[in-house]
């Protein structure tokens, strides 16, 4: 997380990257990367890099650089320190600004049993999120922008006794080599204002980066950088490294080995994240946007809040089932 808004480097004429859509460019068959806690790139390159992303005001749609870079920084180790190690699932964190909660989180999943193509099409499908991810308060698509790029909204539960979160993101996504990236960061929309009983949190620079390993393995590594726009305890970062992101990442492995059945039943045919002719949402005007900036929302001091009961007895619950 940063104090400032930080937006993907974009061009609103991403020409190639829709016509990569369109053609439906597959993944081939490549390795994986395992979990490490070594450097492998330079921290003033990645600087440089987040300078870049950070400069302008206009919200623009990410071009194929922007998921370049995106794609870079899952894969680099440097300034990250692995806090979780199990079950083929690493965490790794990078605190920023410890007063200011400011954190990034890196998660990387190594599926044996599930294709790259059903887990793009899990984190896609709006209607099977609300099956299977169990924090979701409230998601829905507000409007698209061109074929791989649209508008939505997403609240969350935030453990206890933390107000719960909401967002409205510029989403985009990209088959891209041997690779699927999905990826949003946080945009203002005039119909939809911060709500009172959510605190509006900031998507910075957050998404997922999936890596065909064979025909029926892949790799999946997400990415977040979000403001929660308040100062949070030092144990709500701890469990979001030891206990939260595992859990999550559990949590879409499980959802992508029923999704064949459920999809089944479930409009079958229907997925216009890789169809565009079949999206039903309605054009928004890029005017009807702006970037939202951190510092325009207001901060909520929640750092002298304890964990309650309830969330430590299902902590240590799920440890025990370990």
């Amino acid at each position: 997380m940063f104090e400032h808004q930080t937006r993907p480097d974009v061009n609103q004429g991403s020409e190639t990257a829709e016509t990569r859509l369109r053609d439906g460019e597959r993944n081939r068959p490549s390795g994986s990367r395992r979990c490490s806690s070594r450097s492998s790139s330079s921290s003033s390159s990645r600087r440089r890099m987040m300078r870049m992303m950070m400069s302008g005001e206009e919200v623009l749609i990410p071009d194929d650089r922007a998921f370049s870079r995106f794609k870079h920084e899952c894969q680099s180790e440097e300034g990250w320190s692995l806090t979780y190690n199990k079950n083929n699932i690493c965490v790794w964190i990078q605190v920023l600004e410890e007063e200011k909660s400011l954190h990034k989180i890196k998660c990387r999943m190594m599926c044996k049993d599930i294709p790259a193509e059903t887990m793009y099409d899990v984190l896609h499908d709006i209607e099977y999120r609300r099956k299977w991810d169990a924090n979701v308060i409230e998601t829905f698509d507000i409007g698209k922008l061109t074929v791989n790029a649209d508008v939505g909204y997403y609240s969350w539960k935030c453990p206890k006794p933390l107000k719960n979160r909401d967002v409205i993101t510029l989403r985009s996504w990209l088959p891209m080599g041997n690779d699927y990236i999905i990826m949003n960061y946080s945009v203002k929309h005039a119909k939809y204002p911060p709500k009172k009983d959510l605190v509006r949190a900031v998507s910075i620079q957050t998404g997922y980066l999936i890596q065909r390993t064979g025909p029926t393995s892949c790799t999946l590594t997400y990415l977040a950088q979000v403001d929660p726009k308040g100062s949070l305890p030092k144990w709500v970062v701890n469990k979001s490294s030891q206990f939260l992101a595992p859990k999550a990442m559990k949590r879409i492995s499980k959802a992508c080995l029923r999704y064949p059945e459920w999809k089944q039943k479930h409009s079958p045919g229907f997925k216009p994240w890789l169809f565009p002719e079949q999206n039903p949402l309605s054009n928004i005007p890029m005017s009807e946007l702006s970037i939202q900036h951190a510092e325009s929302l207001e901060n909520i001091d929640e750092s002298s809040l304890s964990e309650s009961k309830d969330e430590r007895a299902e902590h240590s619950d799920d440890e025990a089932n370990n």
